[in-house]
């Protein structure tokens, strides 16, 4: 169930005195700001409504969705696994598989871990590789989710139309494999056509400055209102119809949902480099405190071309709070893009942590 309130608290949050929230407000236009922001109540059956409230949102309007795009493609490797399953194929998360990358083997449960904790490239790209541009993309069409995923992260053939060979063993040293998948062909995927789909005024490529709007119309693509309705799926799937749904098995979603409140060092990494606010923006990207453990955050963050997003489960145990929240800004004063002159540190990320614990302390407060 879902209704949509007159007034908006968001309204009143971003009227905030505080410099973090202030400084991009009265630049509104320059940081491209989009905010979806899903109150939830519980009736005595446990059942869920949700109340939505949004901010500037548009999805003609394009930003650059940059690793958010990790997340569909984590569900949809879980999905593919499923159905290949389904078919008698003996294979499952964490069995080992190779994109065609020597004798570099890993797999679909280490990727997804990856993905989620320190949101690595490498382990995206593996997956990318799996599914294929058009699997993805018709996985979105069907699901009715808005967007397009074309290519790869920060790789030689980030936008190559065909995949790459992938094989399964049940282990690494064993010359049997379990299941292969051949070079997958692809449709070459057209250009969109978007609000402000070409931005700034200059980038560098080479190591040359290029003295005209960069063109994004062929990167990916995935507005803020479908990464929402996504995490809505992932954490809600019984509010939803089949369709709609994702079809993997209850092991995996246990799996994916305890993946993605995942903090860096819970997955193996250094903590005082990855410290628990590293990939968790909203209300903790600004600090290096620890992340109370009555709060688990469910998300996905992107950061790239001075775009920053976030999109985010967010629960407190101990106040009994929950709600979800999504939210892209952009930080690119002199609109130079691939110039690593991005202000991710002074505005966006202090923009994003302190939008999350405003809304947290409205839920604090509010009547439930």
């Amino acid at each position: 169930m879902c209704s949509c309130a007159s007034e908006n608290p968001l309204d009143t949050i971003l009227q905030s005195e505080s410099p973090k929230i202030s400084s991009v407000i009265n630049k509104l236009e320059k940081h491209e700001v989009q905010i979806l922001y899903t109150q939830i109540d519980r009736n005595s059956k446990n059942e869920v409504s949700f109340t939505e409230y949004e901010f500037n949102v548009s999805d003609s309007t394009y930003f650059y969705p940059a690793s958010s795009v990790k997340f569909p493609i984590a569900v949809m490797a879980l999905e593919k696994l499923n159905k290949l399953k389904d078919n008698g194929i003996p294979i499952d998360r964490k069995t080992k598989y190779s994109a065609n990358q020597g004798n570099l083997y890993s797999s679909i449960e280490n990727d997804i871990i990856q993905i989620f904790s320190v949101s690595d490239n490498a382990a995206y790209n593996r997956l990318f590789e799996f599914l294929g541009q058009d699997y993805i993309n018709q996985n979105l069409v069907s699901k009715e989710i808005s967007g397009r995923i074309s290519h790869r992260l920060s790789t030689s053939n980030a936008d190559a139309s065909k995949t790459q060979p992938i094989i399964f063993k049940k282990r690494i040293t064993d010359s049997l494999t379990i299941y292969s998948q051949e070079i997958i062909f692809n449709s070459t995927p057209s250009k969109l056509d978007l609000i402000n789909i070409s931005k700034g005024k200059g980038y560098y490529e080479n190591d040359s400055l290029i003295k005209q709007p960069k063109d994004f119309s062929k990167k990916n693509y995935l507005p803020i209102k479908s990464l929402h309705e996504l995490m809505k799926r992932v954490q809600f799937p019984e509010v939803y119809d089949k369709k709609k749904s994702f079809n993997i098995s209850e092991t995996d979603h246990r799996f994916l949902l305890k993946t993605m409140k995942l903090l860096p060092y819970e997955s193996g990494y250094d903590k005082t480099k990855y410290y628990d606010g590293y990939v968790k923006f909203f209300m903790f990207g600004d600090t290096k405190d620890d992340i109370p453990q009555h709060i688990e955050i469910y998300n996905k963050v992107g950061y790239a071309y001075g775009y920053l997003t976030d999109c985010a489960y967010i629960k407190d145990s101990k106040n009994n709070i929950e709600f979800l929240l999504s939210a892209t800004i952009h930080v690119n004063e002199n609109e130079i893009f691939n110039d690593d002159q991005y202000e991710y540190d002074e505005i966006g990320i202090p923009f994003l942590a302190e939008l999350g614990r405003k809304i947290y302390t409205l839920e604090l407060e509010r009547k439930k």
